[in-house]
């Protein structure tokens, strides 16, 4: 119980520093609201759970030694990164902010918003790159598939939990940000931070 609480507090400093994942879920709620940031956190958590179990079951390390696979996931993730960041610009430099949430039926916005959450984490090589790093070092050699799982999933589970809080602050402050000047502010630091990302993760070796 002392290594898994350590592990929890490990994890619980990371999970705090600013990644990709907590950018485009604050974005998605203050742009269209609490459901719409928790569609995109519940993409986010689905993609770290895909990773967690990959490296929990062994296929996260073949992945990662595997030098194409691993140079795809991260060229993937860093253009999918760049992208974001690009339409964010966009929109900042558009400046139309007035009826962004109901450009797409409701259906296809939800879908969207999930699937969103779900590639800006499963394409980011850092998240399974730390789970083969960090797990043996708190389980062991020789643990088994329910206690990485386990490990694996504890990350995923904080990971939510921070992500619904921010979620349920940016609902709240959505009244203060709702105006144009600071929308564009939002959009074009949003989109900088993206295009931050995305070179990070280029740079992920």
């Amino acid at each position: 119980m002392a290594t898994y609480l350590s592990f929890l507090a490990l994890v619980l400093v990371i999970t705090i520093a600013p990644g990709p994942d907590t950018a485009l879920t604050l974005r998605a709620a203050l742009v269209r609201g609490r459901g719409a940031g928790l569609l995109t956190m519940a993409g986010v958590s689905t993609a770290g759970a895909v990773q967690g179990l990959l490296a929990a079951g062994g296929l996260g390390a073949i992945i990662v030694a595997s030098e194409p696979l691993f140079l795809t996931v991260k060229w993937v993730g860093a253009a999918y990164l760049l992208w974001l960041g690009g339409h964010a610009l966009w929109t900042a430099w558009r400046g139309d902010f007035s009826a962004e949430a109901a450009r797409e039926p409701e259906s296809r916005g939800r879908g969207r918003l999930f699937a969103q959450g779900f590639l800006c984490n499963i394409t980011n090589p850092k998240v399974l790159a730390f789970n083969l790093a960090v797990l043996p070092q708190f389980v062991g050699d020789g643990a088994g598939l329910p206690v990485l799982a386990l490990y694996a999933l504890s990350l995923v589970a904080l990971g939510s939990l921070y992500l619904s809080t921010v979620v349920l602050l940016a609902d709240r402050a959505r009244s203060f940000v709702s105006a144009p000047r600071v929308r564009r502010r939002i959009e074009g630091g949003m989109g900088a931070a993206m295009i931050g990302f995305s070179a990070k993760v280029a740079t992920t070796h």
